[in-house]
Parts: structure tokens; C-alpha cells; sequence
């Protein structure tokens, strides 16, 4: 998953004025852009106009490609100019985490089953544990404790507790507070894929409801008999 310190710096750099109306002037334009069109959009020194937009493609705010302009090539064409545009990479900033887009596609991938013939709860649960799936093998194994690394990554928060391995945030909250049943299953069956997605065998997603938490906590096997 995405990390806070990069989507906040990314999202930090259009705080300043300048580069803010650069990436405007940019993201508003129907084809990439150079330094000098863009210094005399906003007003500014060409010089000036390349220090921000180079620093909103460092951000991974703008992308960079090379044309020559002239349309002309091979030997005396000159080089090809510098050109920004907007980049498709994603920033949001949630505090707490959350994660409405897991959520959405694991529904999405569940309602395409269940259009095929797929019982509805078959769908939702292959499905949660498919996305599980692609989170763990995104996910690099930088950390002794994988597991707590991987679901830190998604926002939940983990927090060892005597029981197990309370899950404090729930990424997918405002879904939950409407759908409660439906989220609620669907949560514990992701967090239940990770598990079987490291080998986990020797802990369970249980279903734990507990105000201001997930309703999810890990805990040993052998205190719920194993899988449910």
C-alpha cells in the first residue's frame, strides 16, 4: 500500500503557491507542457518555473517526457524540450487510514462472480482473500514480524494485546458503520487471507465487534479451535 511519509510530502509540495499554480496550469492542459509556456501561465521567471516543476516531478506529482517540438528530426533538429504533465499516480491522505478503494475492488471482483453464478458469499470471500493475496506479494518483507508489517501497510493498526493481536483502525470505517454484516465479513475474511497468505496457521481472524476498533483481532487457533 501507499506510504503516508511519500503521499504526504507529494501532497505537501502544492502548498507553495507557485508550484500549486504551476501543477493547476498543468493538470488544466490537454497536452504536455514546457517550462517556458508554463513560466508565462503563472508569471514567474522561466528559471523559477523549472525549479517547481522539476520539484512536483521529483514529488511523482508531474511526469516527464522529451519532444522535439519542431516535429523536426535527425542532425541540427536541436534537443528535445523538457515537457510536464500530470502524472496518474494517486495521493489521498487519510487520517485514520483508510482504504475504501481495497474494499471497493474486492466487491466489485465479488459482484463479477456472483454475476457468473457464484453464491454471493463464495464470491465475497474468494474474493477478499484474492486481494489479501496481491497485498502480501506487493508488500516487501522488510521487517522480522510480517505480518504486523503487512497489516500496518493497509492501516489497521495492530496492537498486541494478552488475547492476540488487536487490530485498532479499520480501513474500510465508513462502509462498516452502514454495512456493518456485509464489511464486517468481508474484513475478516481479508485479514483471514493474509495469514493463509504467510502461513500463518498458527493464528485466526475472529470476528471481535469492539467500539472505535475493527471488529477484527488475530488470535492463537488453538483458543478458537481453528478455522472457522
Amino acid at each position: 500500500m501507499t506510504d503516508l511519509g511519500s503521499t504526504v510530502e507529494g501532497i505537501g509540495a502544492l502548498a507553495e503557491p507557485v508550484r500549486r499554480a504551476l501543477y493547476a496550469f498543468v493538470a488544466a492542459s490537454p497536452a504536455p507542457v514546457g517550462r517556458e509556456e508554463a513560466a508565462a501561465a503563472v508569471g514567474v521567471p522561466v528559471h523559477t518555473a523549472k525549479f517547481h516543476l522539476d520539484r512536483l516531478a521529483g514529488d511523482g506529482l508531474l511526469d516527464v517526457e522529451f519532444q522535439r517540438r519542431s516535429g523536426r528530426t535527425g542532425p541540427g533538429a536541436g534537443r528535445p524540450a523538457k515537457l510536464y504533465r500530470r502524472s496518474t499516480q494517486e495521493f489521498v491522505v487519510s487520517l485514520p487510514p483508510r482504504h475504501y478503494d481495497l474494499v471497493g475492488r474486492i466487491l466489485a471482483d465479488a459482484v463479477e462472480q456472483a454475476a457468473g453464478g457464484t453464491p454471493l458469499d463464495e464470491s465475497l470471500r474468494s474474493a477478499a482473500e484474492r486481494a489479501a493475496y496481491r497485498v502480501v506479494e506487493s508488500e516487501p518483507a522488510t521487517e522480522a514480524d510480517q505480518l504486523r508489517q503487512v497489516l500496518a501497510g493497509v492501516g489497521y493498526e495492530p496492537r498486541d494485546e494478552e488475547a492476540g493481536l488487536r487490530l485498532v483502525n479499520c480501513p474500510f470505517h465508513s462502509m462498516a458503520q452502514q454495512h456493518t454484516a456485509l464489511v464486517c465479513g468481508v474484513n475478516r475474511d481479508f485479514v483471514q487471507g493474509v495469514l493463509d497468505a504467510l502461513g500463518r496457521a498458527d493464528v485466526q481472524a475472529c470476528l471481535t465487534p469492539t467500539p472505535g476498533q475493527c471488529c477484527v483481532t488475530v488470535l492463537p487457533a488453538t483458543a478458537v479451535g481453528g478455522r472457522a
